[in-house]
């Protein structure tokens, strides 16, 4: 019995000593991980909250690391961009990429090569963001209200910006107005100043965004009409939320950092472990509030489940408001 749990005991030894080569060691190389700086991809414009706040991120987990995080954007086509580059990318832990919600919207919206699921490695779940719907502070839109009956009774001319085609915010749009038999005129841009910018000159009616808008708002550019959270925001308290005026709508978009698929489970570790560090360093935590946003974290393996559960649910949504492609 000694000599088989002395054997069991060296197994696990050798099965740790493995693991921990992985993070040491890439292929001919005794060296640890990571060698070389990271890149996270962020598929939004420079600029944005998100954007802000994931460089932020970025750097203090780069001083965890030991190695910097740098950050490359690539915006438009709704924040999936970076998947394919997922898809690609070797999985040494050296390619990461924000997981906007968007991503496991557009593979039923549309024909890709991609799965946000299959080619992904889940890293953390790092937070959500405020939504608000918003309007020029000339506007003579003073609540949702006004933009339903003016909807109504001017079919086609009410023009709402979000920043982008299948985004959280134009598949908010399109219940909320489906729902009260309405259209509008969806105009789409790729990031949150030039959407903000178009809005406040009263190029488009109103818009919704997320996150971004808060400096536009602050400065007396925007007016907030609603926000879409559970709960009133702490930072403007006197907005109301799309439930409270009775149209039963939620929506956060949590999203988080994922690798491409494969990458091994020591590296994941070690990239978790710095990420949920800098998640809950102060100075990130402050930056997030900026935004009204906190901390959702999630470990690598209670993300992975989140991001299948995400994934079924967008199937439901798109197949309920009819926005799947004819013959998928």
């Amino acid at each position: 019995m000694t000599t088989r749990r002395g054997a069991l005991r060296a197994a696990a030894a050798m099965a740790a000593a493995a693991g921990a080569a992985w993070v040491r060691a890439q292929p001919g190389d005794d060296k640890p991980f990571p060698q070389r700086p990271l890149m996270l991809w962020v598929p939004w414009t420079a600029g944005g909250g998100t954007d802000l706040t994931l460089r932020l991120l970025a750097e203090l987990a780069g001083r965890r690391l030991g190695q910097r995080v740098l950050i490359e954007n690539r915006g438009g086509a709704g924040g999936t961009l970076a998947m394919p580059i997922l898809q690609q990318a070797a999985p040494d832990g050296y390619t990461l990429a924000q997981m906007p919600q968007p991503v496991f919207r557009a593979p039923y919206t549309q024909k890709l090569s991609w799965d946000p699921v299959r080619d992904t490695t889940p890293i953390l779940q790092v937070s959500g963001v405020t939504f608000g719907l918003l309007v020029p502070t000339g506007s003579p839109f003073r609540s949702v209200a006004d933009l339903l009956a003016f909807a109504a009774a001017q079919p086609g001319r009410l023009t709402i910006a979000t920043n982008g085609v299948g985004t959280t915010p134009h598949v908010v749009l399109d219940t909320l107005f489906a729902r009260h038999g309405l259209d509008f005129i969806h105009v789409p841009y790729k990031g949150t100043a030039e959407q903000m910018i178009a809005v406040s000159s009263e190029q488009v009616m109103a818009g919704v965004n997320s996150n971004g808008f808060a400096p536009f708002v602050d400065s007396g550019c925007l007016r907030l009409l609603a926000t879409f959270g559970a709960a009133r925001t702490k930072r403007w308290p006197d907005v109301p939320t799309m439930r409270e005026l009775g149209y039963d709508i939620v929506a956060m978009s949590p999203y988080g950092l994922a690798g491409p698929r494969g990458v091994p489970t020591p590296i994941v570790r070690r990239l978790h472990d710095a990420f949920k560090a800098a998640l809950f360093d102060p100075a990130h935590i402050a930056e997030l509030a900026k935004y009204d946003q906190e901390v959702a974290y999630l470990d690598s393996a209670d993300y992975g489940r989140s991001m299948r559960e995400v994934y079924a649910a967008e199937r439901r949504t798109v197949e309920r408001l009819g926005l799947a492609p004819a013959g998928a």
